[in-house]
């Protein structure tokens, strides 16, 4: 007897670069359990040091792969922009997981969403619909419930972490400007080599011998990124920005998650309500006419 045939209905572009960045927000949220738990050893210029060398050490089977001409690009200042601005996020990031809980560290740098739309409009003319205002609204709304503001006074460490949101938001939108010339394991080396070698400058000052149980840690945190950015750079490119950026809104619940699992740290009601109008935003954002498939090199 003859099974049923089976029948492929392949995904949008929108579809598959929303699953990236759900994929991606999981791998970000372990990697920023991970710093949280190397900071308490080694200082901040260590632990972004040590993200982007273990990041880097990560690609190497695919560097020996393709070659040097797999790694050809005319796209020289666009990976530069991308790289300085995405490592001057991660500066303040991790600066504010080593002080503030986790979720609120991370809800800080996640909120480069908000500022993705109009910076994809100012620079690469993509269109803010009514549908992603609304869906950037709705998630502001969400983190808002979960930060909870006016409840604590200002802090410098806060302010910090919120700017570094503004930074990866610059980052994210320069990836999309590279499109459709660059693979994104390509685009996430130049982000790493770069990264590496310009972190490794404060370490003259700044260099502190960790322990081997830190390595393992960092290590951890430097797979966890690796892969995040490749399926994060895989997202941006297969769709506009504005559509995939709220999908990363869910790397606070994995956050939430991990620091309930390991610091015992309980969101409260307007938390869960605030993560449901994430969950919201980003199934607001991908609800969509179908968008035109972006082709570029096989990786």
């Amino acid at each position: 007897m003859r099974g049923r045939p089976r029948i492929s209905v392949p995904l949008s572009p929108t579809v598959r670069g929303a699953l990236c960045a759900l994929g991606a927000s999981l791998m970000m949220a372990l990697m920023g359990g991970a710093v949280r738990m190397a900071s308490t050893e080694i200082p901040n210029e260590m632990v972004v040091f040590l993200r982007n060398a273990f990041g880097l050490l990560a690609l190497w089977p695919w560097i020996q792969r393709v070659g040097l001409s797999g790694l050809a690009t005319d796209q020289w200042s666009g990976h530069l922009l991308r790289s300085l601005t995405g490592l001057s996020a991660m500066y303040g990031f991790f600066y504010a997981i080593a002080r503030l809980d986790l979720a609120q560290a991370v809800l800080l740098n996640f909120s480069a969403p908000l500022y993705i739309a109009p910076i994809a409009w100012l620079w690469l003319g993509e269109a803010i619909t009514g549908r992603l205002m609304l869906s950037a609204l709705i998630g502001f709304a969400g983190v808002a419930l979960i930060l909870k503001p006016g409840t604590a006074p200002f802090s410098t460490d806060a302010a910090i972490g919120a700017f570094s949101g503004l930074l990866a938001a610059i980052a994210m939108v320069s990836l999309r400007s590279m499109a459709p010339s660059e693979p994104p394991v390509r685009a996430v080396v130049y982000f790493s080599a770069i990264g590496t070698v310009v972190s490794a400058v404060p370490l003259v000052w700044a260099w502190e011998t960790p322990a081997p149980v830190t390595l393992l840690i960092m290590g951890a945190a430097g797979i966890f990124a690796t892969l995040g950015q490749i399926l994060l750079t895989t997202g941006y490119l297969l769709a506009p920005a504005a559509r995939v950026g709220p999908y990363t809104y869910s790397t606070v619940i994995f956050a939430t998650l991990i620091g309930w699992v390991f610091w015992h740290e309980v969101p409260d009601r307007m938390s869960t309500a605030g993560a449901l109008l994430v969950c919201l935003a980003g199934i607001l954002a991908v609800a969509r006419p179908k968008a035109p498939q972006i082709e570029y090199p096989a990786t």
